[in-house]
């Protein structure tokens, strides 16, 4: 059943309606056989853009719609719970816009950012790298100025979106200078020197490709620079603080379709003359998976108001992130169990959530460096 909802505004309302429409009509009957072939959905994408969803937090100037992330965020739940992988993509794209919206300067948004929140532009947020992981600032791909362009050379690791994105919001090292020396760039896909890795090959979301990306003296042109040299390391961990949502989101998402997909099943199901789900310690399962969603649910709302209204919200997000990421992988093993033998089958679609639920644990930074920053503004109070 739909999640029960309070939204702001009736436009938020009408939003959230087709959101689900689109969600139930055009993604989640051909989730399944695309993650099966680990198919990419760009047509999708384009209807996202088409549809006006691909830029709801920002402003309406450049095609956006200028919504409170109060709202973005649901919608991204909706889209999870029909299809993880669009989900995901959709923060992820909403995160490489980020840079461009926040610091590039007007010239540059006029260029870019009506095909990007239109659906033309599909973006991947270049930052991990093998030794660059959960230390950012360590990376070394670096981009050395070359008169009116950069000379890029280095690999970026774990890249959503790559080899299928048409912009890269990457990272790079202009100068020696620790985290002070990373800058940010807005690579185009077809740059020459840009190459790709095969995809790796990962447990869940199959559709979505992950690969290196890799850049061999690759040129782009200074006018990419986003903000100044030195401000990318700003840019990406407060970009990631609004990723981090993101993917609590979507992980909400995942584990409200898992528990939806446990309660019918249960309903259906009869053991002993009587629906399973009438069994007291099936019952209690159940109550537990529908306290941990709503329970993450209020998390990530949390931070998102905070978000809106200008204040603080680093520790929220962090904990909405661990929270909801948590649950999600508690719930959607949960949703195996209920389903018993059924539930670690592919006819049936838990085993895949439970697949599905144990990456947003790690993207985005780890669950393990959420505690570290919980613990640190604990300290710091």
């Amino acid at each position: 059943m739909p999640a029960e909802r309070l939204l702001p505004t009736t436009e938020a309302e009408d939003l959230l309606k087709l959101t689900r429409e689109i969600a139930r009509e055009e993604l989640a009957p051909i989730a399944a056989e695309h993650e099966e072939q680990g198919r990419f959905p760009r047509e999708q994408f384009r209807l996202l853009g088409r549809s006006g969803l691909l830029g709801l937090p920002y402003p309406e100037q450049w095609g956006g719609a200028a919504l409170p992330y109060e709202v973005y965020l649901q919608v991204l739940e909706e889209i999870s719970a029909a299809w993880m992988t669009v989900g995901v993509g959709l923060s992820v794209h909403t995160m490489s816009c980020y840079a461009l919206a926040e610091h590039g300067t007007d010239e540059q948004r006029d260029r870019f950012m009506p095909d990007m929140l239109g659906g033309d532009l599909l973006g991947a947020y270049a930052l991990s790298e093998t030794q660059a992981g959960s230390d950012a600032a360590a990376l070394s791909t670096k981009a050395v100025r070359d008169g009116e362009a950069y000379r890029v050379n280095g690999t970026k690791a774990w890249i959503t979106h790559g080899g299928v994105a048409d912009f890269y919001t990457t990272m790079v090292r202009t100068s020696d200078d620790g985290h002070r020396g990373i800058s940010c760039l807005l690579v185009d896909a077809g740059t020459p020197g840009l190459g790709f890795a095969p995809p790796e090959r990962k447990m869940g979301l199959t559709g979505s490709p992950t690969t290196q990306v890799m850049f061999d003296n690759a040129r782009v042109d200074a006018d990419r620079l986003l903000g100044t040299e030195g401000q990318g390391f700003k840019i990406a961990l407060t970009a990631l603080n609004s990723g981090r949502l993101g993917i609590a989101a979507c992980a909400v998402g995942l584990a409200q379709a898992a528990l939806d997909e446990s309660v019918e099943y249960a309903k259906q199901r009869t053991q002993f003359g009587k629906p399973i789900i009438e069994f007291q310690g099936l019952e209690f399962l159940l109550a537990d998976m529908a306290a941990a969603v709503e329970s993450a649910r209020a998390t990530y709302l949390d931070a998102a108001r905070r978000r809106d209204r200008g204040m603080p919200f680093l520790r929220q997000a962090s904990i909405a992130k661990l929270v909801a990421t948590d649950a999600a992988m508690r719930v959607t093993t949960d949703a195996v169990q209920v389903l018993g033998g059924a539930g670690y089958t592919r006819d049936f679609p838990v085993e895949r959530y439970m697949r599905e639920a144990k990456v947003p644990q790690i993207f985005e930074g780890t669950n393990q460096i959420q505690r570290m920053v919980i613990a640190r503004q604990l300290r710091t109070r």
